[in-house]
């Protein structure tokens, strides 16, 4: 493979894993201008978040069968042109109910072009290679939410909420276009791959029953459902509480993102001394001190601004090494059926996220206790299962 078409696959493989965090996160300044705009409550605007969450996490079920059974690129075009359709009805929505259903949709398209992504990462570089590759994209994960709500505010104030999903419309056609020109198809279709469901179903239950897997992706799933709760509840406490503008909001939402990216790439040099369980105990009890702190504050009207901010970002920064060690101890029994497996894991992330989501929208009270009990519970659940299993089951580690 030639560097210029290195670089051309690592360019178009990385917009793709990046449409879905700026399709998330690049509208969360615009919360109250859309409730303004359609006669609604912010609470019920974070609903359309909920069920882009859902989206994601039922798209990872779909899309990994597709791309076995038609190749790489048919399942791509039809997620990327599903995703431009619905953003361009979300620009037009006038009802809360048709934009939250419409996000769903959109969601579902745009699941395609990371788990898309991801296999063609296998595809195209060798097992070596993969795993560099990998670590770029993961880059361009985590600087999407610095990027996307701090370009997203300046784009609220100047053109209005609607530019947005203009912006994203844009980005889903320009992507695209660089998929059916820059990447090549990477995987024949295979005709004897079977899509009906009762084999699709008996392989996801193979996985799901091997103890290691069932017991970290409960912690991974819980510990990482925090980040949603802060997600969606952030616009309401930062810019409903606090009254910081849109703009500021953006740049806190991207400063708070470095404690989660920054110090996860620390994470290499601990497992040099340390093992992925002893990382998780203690990056998971220090969750749960600052969750429980943190609702302590929230219940007794102590917070302020700058009180909020640091536990936020105590707690992405706990995440930071809770999160990939979790996922990678998951992860670390599949010689067969890694691809089932992972997109199992990313459903049930992202499906316990939408309901920690859709449970800070559902007990808005227009304060910061919603998100911090959420933080504070599901912390504590991840923490009591991994002491649980630790008692009676030793993991495999990554090298077995």
């Amino acid at each position: 493979m030639t560097k210029r078409k290195y670089f051309t696959y690592i360019l178009v493989l990385g917009s793709l894993t990046a449409l879905g965090p700026f399709s998330i996160d690049m509208y969360l300044p615009g919360f109250e201008d859309i409730a303004r705009s359609l006669g609604t409550s912010v609470a019920n605007v974070g609903l359309s978040l909920a069920s882009y969450f859902v989206g994601i996490s039922l798209g990872q079920l779909l899309y990994g069968p597709l791309l076995d059974r038609y190749g790489r690129k048919k399942p791509l075009y039809a997620g990327l042109s599903l995703y431009i359709v619905a953003t361009m009805f979300c620009m037009q929505a006038r009802d809360i109910n048709v934009l939250i259903a419409l996000r769903f949709i959109q969601a579902v398209g745009s699941c395609a072009a990371q788990v898309a992504a991801m296999a063609m990462v296998r595809d195209l570089f060798g097992p070596k290679e993969s795993a560099k590759v990998l670590s770029l994209l993961l880059l361009v994960l985590g600087a999407s939410p610095m990027i996307a709500p701090t370009a997203g505010g300046y784009i609220v104030v100047t053109w209005g909420w609607r530019a947005i999903f203009l912006v994203l419309l844009i980005l889903g056609a320009v992507i695209l276009l660089l998929s059916i020109f820059f990447l090549p198809d990477s995987y024949p279709a295979d005709v004897h791959f079977s899509l009906k469901p009762g084999p699709i179903i008996r392989n996801f239950i193979s996985v799901f029953l091997i103890p290691q897997f069932l017991i970290y992706v409960f912690v991974q799933s819980l510990a990482f459902a925090g980040l949603f709760a802060y997600v969606s509840g952030s616009p309401v406490v930062f810019m409903s509480v606090f009254h910081v503008d849109k703009k500021v909001y953006g740049w806190i939402f991207a400063f708070l993102s470095v404690a989660f990216i920054g110090l996860s790439q620390f994470n290499s040099l601990l497992l040099r001394r340390y093992t992925s369980q002893q990382i998780i105990r203690v990056a998971l009890i220090g969750q749960v001190v600052v969750g429980l702190v943190f609702w302590g504050f929230a219940q007794a009207g102590w917070l302020s601004l700058t009180s909020t901010m640091g536990f936020l970002f105590l707690f992405l920064g706990c995440l930071g090494y809770t999160n990939p060690n979790a996922a990678a101890l998951a992860m670390a029994p599949f010689a067969k059926n890694a691809g089932t497996a992972s997109s199992l894991l990313g459903a049930l992330q992202l499906g316990v996220g939408a309901l920690a989501a859709t449970g800070v929208s559902a007990f808005a009270d227009g304060t910061a206790r919603p998100m911090a009990a959420i933080i504070a519970v599901t912390s504590v659940l991840a923490l009591g299962i991994s002491f649980f299993h630790h008692r009676r089951y030793v993991p495999r580690t990554l090298n077995e």
